[in-house]
């Protein structure tokens, strides 16, 4: 991530309220995710959360980048 990128997120975090709230969300999902990762066995209900949070983190993401987009077109 460059210094513009990284610039942005701090100042969208700081006045964004929707992009601060998917940063929370996701950062909340990294967290559980570390969680599974660090068992040396998931159950299949664990197997299908960890499969669930990966998707739910790629889906903030990408909501995040296209706020990101939209604001730097401004």
């Amino acid at each position: 991530m460059n210094e513009q990128t990284q610039d942005l997120k701090a100042l969208l975090l700081q006045t964004n309220e929707e992009f601060n709230h998917l940063a929370a969300q996701h950062h909340e999902l990294e967290d559980r995710l570390h969680q599974l990762i660090a068992k040396p066995h998931l159950s299949e209900p664990e197997l299908i959360e960890e499969a669930n949070i990966k998707k739910r983190k790629l889906q903030l993401k990408d909501r995040m980048e296209a706020i990101a987009r939209s604001y730097q077109r401004h």
